[in-house]
């Protein structure tokens, strides 16, 4: 499985999921509810329990890498997210199809997803933050050649947020996946290329504060 991390910016640090994660993750979904329309998120300790440690058994197999955002202004732990759909492209061809194979150490393509933070980190700078974190690791560290970022149609205010990190949209994906509310959702694809990330750190990093404009 890819090395476990912790990567720190200015505000935000996001920290190697743990079941030491779990209270601090219930009291972050408890606080309004009601802003998580489109996005599932666990609620109460059982939920929060099960949650991360099916994403510790997905880390183990090599297919995910799970955080925990904290949030260095209040010192909180205030949501989590993830690499994920991680994919090996090194190594010779499995054969037959759909056999696994040898792989190499890290991943060639990955997804970001399962993002979700406590309402009062919501339109603080925290999500983008850690987008550009994780973006930054899977680019410069394990240059991938793509990541993917997803969300419902009807999620306006995530499609907004990744259109703002600089990911092109790729199309809609109709009835990709059981929606949150129970429903069949149509999902929009979007993507970053290995080639576009140094034009999208400048673009985060100048929003970030962290370089001035020219």
């Amino acid at each position: 499985m890819p090395a476990l991390v912790t990567l720190s910016g200015r505000s935000v640090r996001l920290e190697p999921l743990s079941l030491a994660a779990i209270d601090d993750l219930v009291a972050a979904a408890c606080e309004d509810r009601s802003t998580y329309a489109f996005t599932r998120v666990p609620n109460g300790w059982d939920e929060v329990a099960s949650y991360v440690e099916a994403a510790m058994a997905e880390q183990a197999e090599g297919r995910t890498l799970p955080f925990a955002i904290r949030w260095l202004t209040t010192d909180r732990i205030v949501g989590a997210t993830r690499l994920m759909n991680l994919e090996y492209w090194q190594g010779p061809m499995p054969w037959p199809p759909g056999a696994r194979g040898a792989v190499g150490e890290v991943p060639s393509v990955a997804d970001i997803g399962y993002t979700w933070l406590a309402a009062s980190a919501q339109g603080t700078g925290v999500n983008r933050e850690s987008k550009f974190l994780m973006l930054s690791h899977a680019f410069e560290t394990w240059n991938v050649h793509r990541i993917t970022l997803k969300a419902d149609v009807r999620n306006h205010r995530s499609r907004v947020a990744i259109e703002a990190l600089g990911a092109q949209f790729d199309g809609i994906r109709r009835a990709e996946s059981r929606g949150a509310d129970d429903t069949v959702r149509d999902t929009a694809f979007y993507s970053i290329l290995n080639a576009e990330w140094p034009a999208v750190r400048e673009r985060l990093a100048m929003r970030l504060g962290l370089v001035e404009a020219a």
